[in-house]
């Protein structure tokens, strides 16, 4: 009878220990895929700015809609002011500016066309055709959206590209995505990755900055 209660009692200590174990080590194992994750969205999130950017710089506002920025990424160009010549020493000294050499011939401009994809996306492993969606996930699409909102009497141009946690942490323990959200709202943040804002102006920023 002894014996049993002692093996009782040894199982019951090496099951103890595992849950001990697991308590600690869930959520280590939670932030290390969360983090993996959300590098790779806010990398996403990172060239979805980058082409708004340079979507606004050329048509004057920012665009809603995926299709019409990837075929702006893949088959568009951008205008480049190439400056040739130079001001010496003397002549700054002299007050000089660059607008002054150029009007005396000193410096030429010429604006020429490069394409978007030669220049503001190098990187192999940029795919255009993929900007809509959300790593480590099916086919799910960042939420993206454009206002113009009110700022000091003026008419100001956002965009936001947003996903959640939810989508974005999808099958991972559940209640420590819950726990992550309300942690966020607590802090007056997006439950999720989020660059730009629609509700008010924040320079393009992401909530991670």
């Amino acid at each position: 009878m002894k014996k049993i209660v002692q093996i009782v009692l040894a199982i019951t200590i090496v099951v103890l220990v595992y849950f001990i174990w697991e308590s600690i080590q869930t959520p280590i194992r939670f932030n290390k895929e969360k983090d993996q994750r959300y590098s790779a969205t806010i990398q996403q999130l990172k060239d979805i700015r980058t082409a708004q950017i340079a979507y606004k710089a050329e048509y004057g506002a920012f665009t809603a809609s995926f299709d019409t920025l990837i075929d702006f990424i893949k088959n568009d160009s951008m205008k480049l002011v190439r400056a040739e010549g130079a001001i010496s020493d003397e002549l700054l000294a002299q007050g000089w500016t660059e607008e002054i050499a150029v009007q005396e011939g000193l410096i030429k401009r010429d604006t020429i066309r490069i394409a978007i994809k030669d220049t503001l996306f190098k990187s192999k492993d940029f795919n255009a055709d993929l900007l809509w969606k959300v790593p480590f996930t099916e086919n799910d699409s960042f939420k993206m959206a454009t206002a113009f909102i009110t700022v000091s009497k003026l008419q100001v141009n956002v965009f936001e590209a947003k996903v959640s946690n939810n989508i974005l942490l999808h099958g991972m323990d559940e209640q420590l995505v819950v726990n992550l959200n309300d942690r966020m709202r607590n802090q007056n943040n997006f439950p999720g990755v989020r660059v730009g804002n629609v509700e008010e102006p924040n320079n393009n920023a992401g909530n991670w900055e």
